[in-house]
């Protein structure tokens, strides 16, 4: 008798502990499409789950109790829902695009809401490139604030990115998160970026290098890559004229397939441009080059499981630039030139898998990028014997880069973090970069391999809902490095109100005794060539940096408006400079060494303001100065200066679009450089002396319109555009004339008055 009770107190204690065991179900969707991927989780609890391919999602064995279900997906707004379990529940989302409040990944390394990090992430996506008429990624970065980008030769165009004003080579430039835009490729792989192959650019300013490393002091632009969303494709062709003495043909064409389970997916690019060479001040060598680019690409994804994601991409770019004398033969026959030839090969691999209730993340990846350049830099000898020995052993050369990086990342969300959330990440990862650059006949040699073993640790403590601390480490062991360098970042966000953050960072970062994108640009002046070697006792460059901002977004049925103002002051210990140390039978001779220390400061101002999404106003501005603390010499017997060279004291821009219904699209905007301390080296004609010159500021504006016919019955648009690029023709207008020219004196916008049109072909 007694056992039967016993059977039945244990039947009963059982029944009632599954009846207090509860299953919260339902599907995500958008607009009635199913998403599959969505994070759907039990605010401070454990308990999480991701949507599966038909948006269902299932939660079990929750208790009863009161709780704050979260559904959040990357570029949809986060849903919060207040709910009281005490039975099965059934819960549906419904999820909107994101628009305002965006999704980044670059200032944490985790996907985070824009206004929820605590580091300032601006963002280009790729419709706005379209709308600004960007060719490739060098036309769209300057319209990001607190960014420059500038074209710092007039016979091959290099360019380089400036962030709060630090050259080039502070920067850290990212493709898809991974640091494989080696020295070489940077030299002119900002123009070898389509703009086709971007989905988005998410830019940093000021110090990132306790996440990413070396060279992030003055700040990081990861580029994402296309990535697969839905069945569509589009064909794009354009022409430009340059101020009437140059034409250039632009083919370009994207397409994405989706699996019906959203499980796997492809995108695919390719790319063409054809420029003529342009002559502006009529001395037969070009301000412009001759540009051939071909480039294609493509980006997978595969889901092999709910929680687990497998991602893939490969582009190859291949470039032909010539620049100098415009005459048809061989380059070295020519009175000066620069010819190259790139073929550019970059790919990378990434593993995700989520567990631990969605809880726990592991990413691994891989990524490489490989150039191979033939090149010749060269100007024709005026006497007789050097001509024998010119053509004889031209100074043709070759390149090639090697850049490879591995690693791997955790990231772990601990959801009652003394009453907030906190998501820890640590990782590890090694990079290796190979630049080779040789021209026998001027007995120039670059050979420079770098290894770093970078590990990183972050925490993301969202204290209360209005408090956020970012703080972190990264220790770097670099081969060209004596010591191990520790890099540590805190970044706060207080949000006062819903529509305000006040933010305050700051970072450490080192710069590796390396040879950068500038140093391997071999240039011309005084009839010669000019070249950069290293200090043997070269070291490494240190950084401190602070930055604080008010951020504000007022925001009401149709109309949007808001500000963001940033101050930022960044020291340089050890800074590098160019040191002029004489000539060979070449020409001038730099040497990179150690200054004294050197200070940039300044404010950086963003506004916008959006109405009813028809008409939309971004613009930026900054006001700031770059010094050295003791003035150093970088033209030999001129007085040292203070000034960093080529840095104006305030920059900006601005754009204005005009969207009044999805077929019609107006857009107007400006770019304003000030003047900046430039150096001049004699040689040319009108140039007899060597001397520092100041430089005009230039206005520039620009106007894109467009109108798509919709070809209902074909499920296909037809869009035409035309513009006018720098309508007032605001260009440099004293360029150094003939072979001895300094092609370094080049300054203000990259292109004259350009006209063009357009035609694009896409699904709807």
């Amino acid at each position: 008798m007694s056992s039967r009770v016993l059977l039945v107190i244990l039947a009963t204690l059982q029944f009632a502990y599954a009846q207090s065991k509860h299953t919260i179900s339902g599907y995500v969707t958008s607009n009635g499409t199913p998403l599959t991927y969505a994070n759907i989780y039990l605010e401070t609890t454990p308990t999480g789950a991701v949507s599966r391919s038909d948006g269902f999602y299932e939660l079990k064995n929750i208790e009863t109790n009161t709780y704050t279900i979260v559904a959040s997906m990357t570029g949809y707004k986060t849903q919060r829902k207040q709910i009281k379990v005490d039975d099965n529940l059934t819960l549906n989302f419904d999820l909107e695009t994101e628009s305002l409040d965006e999704v980044v990944i670059t200032g944490t390394r985790t996907f985070k809401r824009k206004t929820n990090s605590a580091v300032i992430v601006n963002i280009l996506n790729s419709e706005s490139l379209n709308t600004l008429q960007a060719c490739n990624l060098s036309d769209g970065l300057k319209f990001q604030p607190g960014l420059r980008v500038e074209t710092d030769c007039q016979t091959c165009n290099y360019t380089q990115l400036r962030i709060n004003g630090l050259g080039g080579g502070y920067s850290q430039i990212l493709i898809n998160g991974r640091p494989i835009f080696s020295p070489l490729t940077g030299l002119y792989g900002l123009e070898q970026i389509p703009v086709n192959m971007i989905e988005r650019i998410e830019t940093i300013r000021g110090g990132g290098s306790s996440l990413y490393g070396s060279s992030a002091i003055g700040g990081v632009v990861n580029v994402i890559t296309k990535v697969p969303k839905t069945n569509n494709f589009d064909v794009n062709y354009t022409y430009q004229n340059i101020n009437g003495g140059a034409d250039d043909h632009m083919v370009s064409g994207n397409a994405t397939v989706v699996s019906k389970s959203k499980n796997a997916g492809v995108s695919l690019f390719i790319n063409n441009r054809n420029r003529d060479m342009y002559d502006h001040n009529d001395d037969n060598f070009s301000e412009l080059t001759t540009l051939k680019n071909n480039s294609f690409g493509a980006n997978f994804f595969f889901l092999p499981s709910e929680n687990q994601k497998l991602e893939a991409s490969f582009s190859k770019l291949n470039e032909y630039r010539y620049g100098g004398e415009m005459i048809d033969g061989p380059a070295y026959l020519t009175q000066q030139a620069e010819e190259r030839t790139h073929d550019v090969i970059m790919g990378s691999l990434d593993y995700q898998i989520n567990f631990n209730n969605n809880n726990s993340s592991l990413i691994t990846y891989f990524a490489g990028q490989q150039t191979d350049r033939d090149h010749y830099t060269g100007v024709f000898p005026d006497d007789t014997n050097e001509i024998e020995a010119h053509i004889s052993n031209p100074p043709y050369g070759t390149s090639k880069t090697v850049t490879l990086q591995g690693g791997a990342q955790f990231n772990h969300r601990l959801n009652n973090f003394f009453n907030g959330s906190n998501v820890l990440t640590i990782g590890s990862e090694y990079l290796v970069d190979d630049v080779q650059d040789v021209i026998e006949s001027y007995n120039y040699n670059i050979d420079q391999t770098t290894k770093n073993l970078g590990t990183f640790f972050q925490s993301d403590w969202e204290i209360t809902p209005k408090l956020n601390l970012l703080s972190g480490f990264r220790v770097d062991s670099n081969n060209l490095v004596d010591n191990l360098i520790v890099s540590p970042r805190f970044s706060l966000l207080y949000k006062s109100e819903s529509n305000v953050q006040l933010r305050a960072t700051w970072s450490t970062g080192f710069r590796a005794p390396q040879a950068f994108d500038t140093d391997l640009h071999i240039a011309f002046a005084g009839g010669g060539i000019s070249r950069v070697s290293l200090d043997d006792d070269l070291v490494e460059e240190r950084s401190n940096s602070f930055s604080a901002s008010i951020n504000y977004d007022k925001a009401s049925e149709k109309f949007i408006a808001g500000f963001t103002l940033e101050g930022f002051y960044t020291k340089l210990k050890d800074a590098f400079y160019l040191n002029p140390i004489g000539e060979d039978e070449f020409g001038q001779l730099f040497e990179k060494q150690n200054g004294d220390a050197a200070a940039v400061q300044g404010i950086t101002l963003e506004a916008r303001a959006n109405y009813n999404k028809k008409v939309q106003l971004e613009a930026g501005f900054t006001i700031q100065k770059s010094e050295f603390d003791t003035a150093v010499e970088t033209i030999e017997g001129l007085n040292p200066r203070r000034e960093f060279l080529r840095t104006p004291n305030h920059y900006g821009f601005a754009t204005l679009s005009y969207m009044p219904n999805n077929r019609f699209n107006t857009n107007l905007n400006y770019v304003y450089t000030g003047d900046m301390l430039i150096a001049h080296f004699a040689g040319a004609p009108e140039q007899l002396i060597n001397e520092y010159k100041t430089t005009a500021s230039f206005h520039e504006f620009s106007w894109r319109s467009s109108y798509r016919f919709n070809l209902n019955n074909l499920n296909t648009g037809l869009e035409i555009f035309g513009g006018v690029k720098n309508i007032f023709n605001a260009y440099q207008n004293d360029f150094d004339t003939g072979k001895n020219r300094d092609s370094n004196y080049v300054y203000g916008p990259g292109m004259p008055r350009t006209f063009f049109i357009g035609l694009k072909v896409l699904s709807i």
